[in-house]
């Protein structure tokens, strides 16, 4: 019993290590030079946004090469799913995100209704800056908007499986379980979203999410991740314990991504990203923090009490 706990221990330590070695050398020494290329923008926006989204997949590797460096095996891989006994957990996990977002962007602007533009003027800015007049646009901007907001509702979650797959394999699928059988349940989900917000550091440092040249850069927006990913690991880490499977969380963390900017578009530049309307800024994230904190004293809690 005692040598399992060992092991168990040791193989937590070989993912995390093997996950932030390829995640900090690749992100600094691939992604940051190309991000930073004096001949910039245009021509590398498109392959940057790759190679961003090439790092999403490391988690997964990290979790096959623990498991075959511990000759663990696959069983118990977390990645089954008993889709008739979940139903309505795969329906939050799936919805969830979109809707709470949807909330965070009302609750943004009713504290500052300054900030509505319904001309959508960061839209505007962007397609402007890109060389192309709204006028020249072959469509109103108003549906740019809710074609994005439809799309990202009912197809985002499934669009963004596979490189969500490549993260919540390792950090639900397999970190989770792992801790939750060690800690406490309240203090493992702090400590799970606070290694899941370090291991995007390099990405955040190079300005992922929060831009660049804010006061405390990178510091600052670093510790704005954690909290976002303490934030959002929990009601990821909710719907994976509830049907003991990482698929749910993979389509809650694809429904943030392909939603997360929605509110920006409603405004004239873009809003604040550590205040909002994007959920990763701390009043767009509102209805977040509420339901995280509802997980936590009224299942976790409960939980840890038994």
């Amino acid at each position: 019993m005692e040598e399992n706990k060992k092991l168990e221990t040791k193989r937590i330590i070989i993912y995390l290590v093997i996950t932030f070695v390829m995640t900090y050398a690749y992100s600094f020494g691939v992604v940051y030079p190309i991000n930073n290329s004096a001949n910039v923008r245009m021509e590398l926006s498109a392959i940057s946004g790759l190679l961003i989204a090439a790092v999403m997949f490391f988690p997964s590797i990290g979790v096959l090469l623990t498991r075959l460096i511990t000759k663990e095996g696959f069983k118990n891989s977390w990645i089954r799913l008993n889709i008739n006994e979940n139903v309505k957990i795969i329906l939050l996990a799936y919805f969830g995100p979109s809707i709470l977002t949807f909330l965070g962007i009302i609750v943004y602007f009713l504290v500052f209704p300054s900030h509505f533009d319904l001309e959508f003027g960061f839209i505007a800015a962007s397609l402007e800056a890109s060389g192309v007049s709204v006028e020249e646009y072959p469509m109103p901007l108003f549906v740019v908007v809710l074609s994005q907001a439809l799309t990202g509702l009912f197809l985002g979650p499934a669009m963004n499986f596979i490189t969500c797959f490549g993260e919540e394999w390792g950090w639900r699928g397999y970190l989770l379980p792992k801790m939750a059988e060690k800690l406490p349940a309240i203090p493992m989900l702090l400590l799970n979203g606070l290694i899941w917000g370090l291991w995007h550091a390099p990405l955040t440092a190079i300005g992922h999410n929060y831009g660049v040249g804010y006061p405390g850069f990178p510091f600052t927006g670093i510790a704005a991740m954690c909290f976002f990913c303490i934030v959002m690991g929990i009601f990821l880490s909710y719907v994976t314990m509830k049907t003991k499977s990482c698929i749910p969380a993979v389509f809650g963390h694809g429904a943030i991504n392909s939603i997360a900017a929605l509110g920006m578009y409603f405004t004239k530049d873009g809003g604040n990203p550590f205040i909002g309307p994007a959920p990763t800024g701390i009043v767009g994230a509102i209805p977040f923090i509420v339901v995280a904190v509802i997980m936590l004293v009224f299942y976790f809690g409960k939980k840890e009490n038994n």
